[in-house]
């Protein structure tokens, strides 16, 4: 039976690039549909919107050829984690990481979502084998038991024996499929923009426990630039948004802090609900999910798209390792390999940030002591610090090869 392609992924985010560039490397025809149009997401300005790669993920985008494309990044050299009241400043005792104590290097990777699109978007008009349908979206699948069959926005029709959802939380392809959902909502809103600070942040990555939800600073290359994601309860969160921009500091700075001199705000603002909701199944016939397709996550530690790269480098492994066997890629037998994989570790991984939000998101007095003394604890003990860090860094766990550096 002749196919249009052999894979199609639809959503265009990272995730769908990295999986596309990765599989049509390995020999295989992809397909990926990208709802927005990419020449203007590649050239957008500065907006401050950035994601922290681990380390793992920056092996595989550098083994994907991608890494060397990216325009600027800022290695997280130090991340301090600590408690604290808005106007009142962090407790004393508090946890840090410093990349020095891995041989490996840097624990992470600060880039700008529009560097990181445009290069995502020059390697795949780079890469045979890879087509982009920009503009276009998925709308129906129809699923036999040797293809399926999906139908764009225009009427336009394809075949594959595999479509892969890339498509966010809301993920149509899962829909469509009948996968159901679990989850529950935080009762917070992220609250996301970009600062000008006037001392250096020398690499430092900030995450202040608050008790309305915390608040992550996160360095951008140049040194005096931040990216902020920071949780309120909704209704807090909304009447901050509303506010103009001199009001929306004037909330920011108390919780901030000083310690990096005078603050003006330097990118968009965004504002975000935040939630946790899980695929109930990663895979169906011909179908699989990745990236926040199968998991939403809390952004309390910055794992959100690492996540999703590590389902990326799993399902490519699984996918090509399969037909190179001379095996059905889109089969149910080949994509359990896939969930079996995946489903365990970004659960855990998930339900453990779920907890660390609801134990530090609250002004108890008793929860708080208990949560100070135990991140000043776990920072006189290098050897658990030193696991948490690898944890953080993508390093632990079964790592697919392109998460270890090495081709498929």
């Amino acid at each position: 039976m002749m196919l249009d392609t052999d894979i199609l992924i639809a959503g265009g985010g990272l995730n769908g690039p990295a999986l596309g560039i990765a599989l049509a490397q390995a020999g295989l025809r992809v397909t990926v549909v990208d709802a927005r149009p990419a020449p203007a997401r590649a050239e957008a300005g500065f907006d401050g919107r950035a994601y922290a790669l681990a380390l793992a993920s920056k092996r595989l985008l550098t083994v994907t050829g991608i890494w060397p494309r990216i325009a600027a990044h800022q290695p997280i050299l130090k991340i301090k984690a600590s408690d604290g009241v808005a106007g009142q400043g962090p407790s004393p005792f508090w946890l840090g990481f410093d990349s020095a104590e891995l041989e490996e290097g840097p624990m992470g990777f600060m880039v700008e979502d529009r560097h990181l699109y445009a290069a995502f978007l020059a390697a795949m008009e780079d890469t045979p084998g890879l087509t982009l349908l920009s503009g276009e979206a998925v709308t129906e699948q129809q699923v036999t038991p040797q293809s399926v069959t999906v139908t764009l926005a225009s009427g336009r029709q394809i075949r594959a024996r595999l479509l892969v959802g890339c498509d966010g939380r809301q993920s149509g392809v899962a829909q469509r499929a009948g996968i159901k959902r679990s989850g529950w909502g935080y009762g917070q809103t992220a609250l996301v923009t970009a600062i000008h600070h006037e001392k250096p942040h020398e690499g430092t990555a900030h995450q202040f426990f608050m008790p309305a939800g915390p608040l992550a600073i996160l360095p951008l290359a140049g040194g005096h630039h931040s990216s902020i994601v920071w949780s309120e309860a909704d209704s807090t969160a909304q009447a901050i948004q509303a506010l103009d921009d001199e009001g929306y500091m004037a909330a920011l700075r108390p919780r901030f802090g000083d310690f990096l001199g005078e603050l003006t705000l330097a990118g968009a603002r965004f504002t975000y609900p935040l939630n946790l909701t899980l695929a109930n199944h990663f895979v169906a016939p011909r179908i699989a999910l990745v990236g926040d397709a199968a998991h939403g996550v809390h952004p309390i530690a910055g794992q959100g798209l690492n996540l999703g790269l590590r389902d990326v480098a799993a399902l490519a492994e699984v996918v090509v390792e399969a037909r190179r066997r001379g095996e059905d890629i889109g089969s149910l037998v080949t994509l359990e390999a896939y969930q079996r994989w995946r489903r365990f570790d970004s659960t855990t991984l998930a339900l453990g940030m779920d907890t660390v939000n609801r134990v530090f998101s609250n002004s108890n007095p008793i929860l708080r002591a208990g949560r100070d003394l135990g991140l000043g604890l776990v920072n006189t003990l290098p050897g658990l610090r030193r696991s948490f860090m690898r944890q953080a860094a993508g390093l632990t766990g079964e790592l697919p090869k392109l998460l270890a550096g090495q081709r498929i």
